[in-house]
């Protein structure tokens, strides 16, 4: 079974009104029975910032937080002292923010084989993670 790393945008889009294209395909990510999904608490938190403060038609606190609690039954890797050094690390050695450097981090630290995500070059693998944009 292959392990996707979910980055924030794939769960924003769940909520996001404005692009319906998206929404459908970022669904169909989460009903996909073939993968074992994996956040991290990173994540979590950041869909929790976006749902309720970026997007057109935000989430009420009540319903990003329900959201959140489910997201929650995914497998979340903890971000530890460890993993924000390894970031640091990586930033250097791959060039990329501090942000996707944790994301990617998170992902080798989940056994993940791909990294869906807007955000990274798709086709590279790096730390042993390929890069998916699962949009294109």
């Amino acid at each position: 079974m292959t392990r996707q790393f979910l980055d924030t945008n794939v769960l924003v889009y769940l909520y996001d009104r404005a692009d319906a294209d998206k929404r459908h395909r970022a669904r169909s990510i989460i009903s996909d029975q073939s993968a074992a999904l994996v956040v991290s608490s990173q994540v979590l938190g950041e869909f929790f910032v976006v749902a309720t403060r970026k997007l057109a038609t935000p989430l009420s606190v009540a319903d990003a937080t329900a959201a959140v609690r489910a997201f929650s039954d995914l497998s979340v890797v903890p971000i530890d002292s460890e993993l924000v050094l390894a970031a640091t690390d990586t930033v250097s050695r791959h060039q990329l923010s501090y942000w996707d450097a944790l994301i990617l981090e998170a992902a080798a630290a989940g056994a993940c084989d791909e990294l869906l995500t807007e955000d990274l070059d798709a086709g590279s693998t790096l730390r042993g993670v390929t890069v998916v944009n699962p949009f294109t």
